[in-house]
């Protein structure tokens, strides 16, 4: 019997700017790989610097295209919609946002913001209502599973579970 997979969040691309820590971009890879984003671009060098520290437990890198790029929106498709997540004034609060079917969404540095030149080609600015900014990882994971929350299409169950679980966890509620 085949698994039925998960909805294809497929059409979301992550982009970072200059990331700093490479257990950030691993733990980016790793959401990334949780919720199918398609690939992951980034500018800057910093992370080429510190790459072999990277903490990408589940080998998403081995599916998931991670590109440098020097400008950001290079290459990005024009259907897609680009969307900046960046704790700013007169940014729309993630709750209330409706994702679009393609989307880029951009995240700033660990220690920085998303320059206005970048925020000015976005579609949209969001943020994540929290006391204090989350770190870059956290981000894109709550943001990635805003967008799978509030996709109708997501799948949810015991087999969901069996395919997504650790090979240790076979524990099962009894009621």
């Amino acid at each position: 019997m085949s698994i039925p997979n998960r909805v294809n969040l497929n059409h979301c691309k992550l982009g970072l700017i200059n990331p700093k820590s490479p257990t950030n971009v691993g733990s980016v890879l790793r959401a990334a790989g949780c919720y199918q984003a398609e690939e992951i671009i980034y500018t800057g060098q910093r992370y080429d610097n510190a790459r072999s520290f990277a903490t990408d437990t589940k080998k998403a890198k081995q599916h998931i295209p991670m590109t440098r790029r020097e400008h950001i929106f290079d290459l990005v498709p024009a259907d897609y919609v680009k969307i900046a997540i960046e704790l700013v004034e007169g940014a729309t609060p993630l709750p209330q946002f409706s994702h679009p079917e393609k989307a880029m969404y951009i995240f700033g540095p660990e220690d920085g913001t998303i320059p206005q030149a970048i925020l000015n080609q976005c579609s949209h600015v969001l943020y994540v209502p929290t006391t204090g900014c989350l770190n870059l990882a956290a981000t894109v994971n709550v943001l990635l599973y805003d967008r799978m929350a509030k996709n109708a299409e997501t799948q949810c169950g015991d087999h969901i579970i069996r395919q997504s679980r650790d090979t240790n966890n076979r524990t099962v509620v009894r009621t």
